[in-house]
């Protein structure tokens, strides 16, 4: 890669930087076989940072594997995998229970219909995410999370066509399946079937509310220390990495180190969630609408992002993959400016 193209690169990260709303931010990308990371204001290249929902593509990368395994099927319903506990009034939809219907499939594609319970509102009027962004730094199980979402109603039978709703107590129900299969905890899941292979030294799940390595968030222009909250968000949120590891993470997960290749044709299959974003079997679809993009410059994206304002993709167009944050939950939406931004440097001939 030329140094001019470095600069035009380490521009786009120094321009975001603007004390406002981002303090600081971190990408690493790698198009063909050149590779670039930059870091700029606050976070350093080898700063550990949350990855927030991104996580989920670690859950689904080690769904999958057990498939491989021969450990269970997409198809398989949950209720194999479940206490009776947690499954006992799951999703009531119009007076009919859903519950036993539930799949694997359905959790991974955000189309159980189950409600959030991190960021829909609760019996209190307001939401967890509310609660937390507030300050209201707090712990919950697997269970409680669960329990909260009991309390909200489905939004729809479980595999109703064309129906998705972006819902982290599927991830945090995947969770608990990985660990009744693999009759170990999603952490050593996590070690032992992506971090280790992958030779990962910075990339953890999150278990410690006393840990400080990983760079606090923010909340618009407050540090927001939620170090209970992100212990607690496991599966479907509570890894830390760094942008250079979360690139060998992405680049393992799209061409089968962690799974069969075949099966990526499979996690393909779109439903609207929130605009621009599609969501598949497990990943996520972002293309922006013709109006943004008329002349198709950006290509679509496959991957996943977080509220911490992190993400990890890849445009299969462009053999490119990228991966980073802006480590800003109010504005996750800068993180895609960010990437779009970079893949126009590093496009441009």
């Amino acid at each position: 890669m030329t140094t001019e193209k470095e600069k035009l690169l380490q521009a786009v990260l120094d321009k975001i930087v603007d004390n406002k709303k981002v303090f600081g931010t971190s990408f690493a990308l790698k198009k063909d076989e050149e590779i670039w990371q930059g870091a700029s204001g606050n976070l350093a290249i080898d700063q550990p940072y949350f990855i927030a929902s991104t996580t989920k593509l670690f859950t689904t990368a080690i769904i999958l594997k057990l498939r491989e395994d021969g450990k269970l099927s997409l198809e398989d319903k949950i209720s194999k995998y479940m206490d009776a506990s947690i499954l006992s009034g799951l999703h009531v939809y119009k007076g009919k229970d859903y519950s036993q219907e539930l799949t694997i499939r359905h959790l991974l594609s955000h189309t159980s219909g189950l409600p959030d319970y991190f960021q829909d509102k609760g019996t209190s009027g307001k939401s967890l995410e509310d609660e937390l962004m507030a300050g209201n730094d707090q712990f919950w199980t697997v269970e409680e999370a669960i329990e909260r979402s009991k309390k909200m109603s489905p939004l729809f039978a479980p595999g109703t066509k064309g129906k998705a709703k972006y819902s982290d107590a599927n991830f945090q129900l995947l969770g608990k399946i990985i660990e009744t299969i693999s009759g170990k905890l999603y952490a050593e899941n996590c070690q032992e079937r992506i971090i280790q292979p992958l030779g990962l030294t910075k990339t953890y799940l999150y278990q410690d509310a006393t840990d400080r390595k990983p760079k606090t968030l923010y909340y618009k222009s407050k540090e927001l220390n939620i170090p209970k909250a992100m212990t607690s968000f496991g599966a479907d949120g509570g890894i830390v990495s760094v942008s250079s590891e979360m690139l060998v993470f992405i680049e393992a997960f799209f061409t089968g180190k962690l799974f069969p290749l075949a099966y990526i044709d499979e996690l393909q299959e779109w439903n609207r969630i929130f605009p621009p974003m599609r969501a598949g079997v497990g990943i996520h679809l972002f293309k922006l609408p013709w109006i943004f993009n008329p002349t198709g410059a950006i290509p679509y994206f496959i991957g996943h992002s977080g509220l911490s304002g992190a993400l990890a993709y890849y445009s299969p167009k462009e053999n490119l993959y990228i991966a980073g944050t802006v480590n800003q939950t109010a504005h996750p939406d800068i993180s895609f400016k960010t990437m779009i931004s970079l893949t126009q440097k590093i496009l441009k001939k």
